[in-house]
């Protein structure tokens, strides 16, 4: 890429982050818990109940930041090194994987929280948004849904596009949430709904306005024995954390059992993608790439179900469906999605993320269809708080029981259930479209998409990094040269081909 293109996306980014600056010193401020001000009580800040930040026991800044914090480094260590890593395993793409996924989740947790308080609190209105240890997790879950769409055009863009993909992207999935949680209480503490199925068909549809011939031809959109050794590192810590990411929302009872699914979820989930690899294949020997991702489908099922009482065996059953389906996707639909549709998927989100996350919307969907009050007791109105009855005799008598609930809006159990599915088409609406015309945005000649100009630039590091290799070979090239006295042209070539060297 030429001298154009640097400037161009260096002058962007530095724009960028200098409007955030500004828009931060004027929108955003601490929450009351972080105000220096606070009075002391023994050791520790004091947050008084009337805060929005506090507990009704007026809970201290350290106790709160204690409990919170925790789950949040379980995400970003997700956010950093699982997404990054995951995607190493192209052959030429291990610095552009873990890098551009470094400095795309950096750009979108600073951008999430600027949105969020247009969305959620309209600081347009002059009022600022409050910045407290709840929104760290909810700005990485917001890098989260941008970074899925990355895998599916991991390879097949520039950074420029990525940025403004980005940019664009958190809008749209902050007015999902927002449209789905807030206003149909469609419940998804998972967020399998709001950000895996989202950034995948979004991340799809982009992908599909991007369709190349040349990425078809490029060799170096496989994968070596080291960069899928690297892929799993990704794999491992995506896998280790993903309760965190499933329960870190939820509190109490809740917050329980969504470790617990989550953790047999995806325990089931790998044991079926092992033995669906073996399965699929004709000499029974088991394919990285289904285990690099498919064992992850199992945390991404559970999502929109897991603080609820599935039991179990019935994690247990959602983890297998999971793997059974992804790992199908990635023997079967790939394929079918670049041959027949022309959607190249590079990383395979489709299987990870989004047939996996339109299960669990289904699931949740079937479970708040099936919830009562016999079957739940006192969570059923604590999950979904709109069942509860509205002031009245009803209301009443569930007071004596469970003295602590509010006044809900008497929603049956159906119909929280069909605003459960009404929250999948709309997300899926709005993830879709918004992506093609993201597309035909990226298709622009001004967001650099001609600078991948040939084939060897598609899935290739060198386009954008300095490499060591390089520098590596014109020493050596120099120091051949100066001894033999012949050019380098002239002496036996060293090339790296699928992980074996040959002369």
């Amino acid at each position: 890429m030429g001298k154009v293109f640097r400037f161009k996306f260096g002058s962007v980014a530095l724009f960028v982050q200098v409007v955030f600056i500004v828009l931060f010193a004027t929108l955003l401020e601490y929450d009351d818990s972080a105000d220096p001000k606070l009075p002391m009580v023994g050791d520790h800040n004091y947050v008084p109940p009337t805060s929005e930040n506090a507990t009704s026991d007026g809970e201290t800044t350290w106790a709160r930041v204690s409990r919170k914090y925790p789950p949040f480094q379980d995400v970003h260590v997700m956010i950093f090194i699982g997404f990054g890593f995951l995607m190493t395993f192209l052959c030429r793409y291990g610095y552009s994987a873990v890098g551009l996924n470094f400095f795309m989740a950096s750009l979108i947790v600073q951008w999430a929280m600027i949105v969020r308080g247009f969305v959620y609190q309209g600081t347009f209105t002059g009022k600022k948004y409050k910045i407290v240890v709840d929104e760290m997790v909810t700005a990485d879950f917001a890098s989260a849904t941008v970074l899925i769409s990355f895998g599916a055009v991991l390879g097949k863009t520039t950074p420029l596009q990525l940025l403004i993909m980005g940019l664009i992207e958190v809008i749209l999935a902050q007015i999902n949430g927002m449209v789905c949680h807030d206003k149909l209480h469609a419940v998804d503490v998972g967020e399998s709904m709001y950000i895996h199925a989202f950034g995948a068909y979004f991340g799809l549809a982009v992908s599909r306005m991007l369709y190349s011939e040349k990425a078809q031809k490029s060799q170096k959109s496989e994968s070596v024995y080291h960069s899928d050794l690297f892929s799993m590192i990704g794999t491992v810590f995506l896998w280790m954390y993903w309760p965190s990411f499933n329960g870190g929302g939820a509190e109490g009872d809740e917050q329980h059992r969504a470790y617990i699914n989550t953790y047999l979820s995806l325990a089931a989930c790998t044991v079926v993608t092992f033995a669906m690899s073996a399965i699929y294949d004709k000499k029974g020997k088991f394919t990285m790439e289904f285990v690099q991702n498919a064992t992850l489908a199992g945390g991404v099922a559970v999502g929109t179900t897991a603080n609820m009482p599935l039991q179990p065996y019935g994690a247990l059953i959602m983890g297998s469906v999971a793997g059974l389906i992804s790992v199908t996707g990635y023997k079967y639909i790939s394929g079918f999605l670049t041959d027949k549709l022309r959607i190249q998927d590079t990383c395979g989100v489709n299987n990870l993320h989004g047939m996996p996350a339109i299960l669990a919307a289904i699931a949740g969907a079937v479970m708040a269809a099936m919830s009562s009050e016999d079957k739940w007791g006192r969570s059923m109105y604590e999950i979904f708080p709109y069942t509860v009855p509205a002031t009245g005799a009803d209301f009443d008598a569930l007071v004596q029981r469970y003295p602590d609930l509010e006044p809900g809006k008497g929603w049956s159990s159906g119909k929280q259930g069909g605003y459960q599915m009404l929250a999948l088409v709309i997300t899926l609406g709005i993830a879709i479209v918004g992506g093609i015309l993201t597309g035909l945005l990226l298709k622009l000649p001004v967001f650099d998409q001609d600078q991948l100009g040939e084939v060897d630039d598609l899935y290739e590091d060198a386009v954008l990094w300095n490499l060591p290799e390089e520098e590596e070979h014109e020493h050596a090239k120099k120091y051949i040269e100066d001894k033999n006295g012949s050019p380098m042209s002239e002496m036996p070539r060293v090339t790296e081909e699928k992980g074996s060297v040959h002369l």
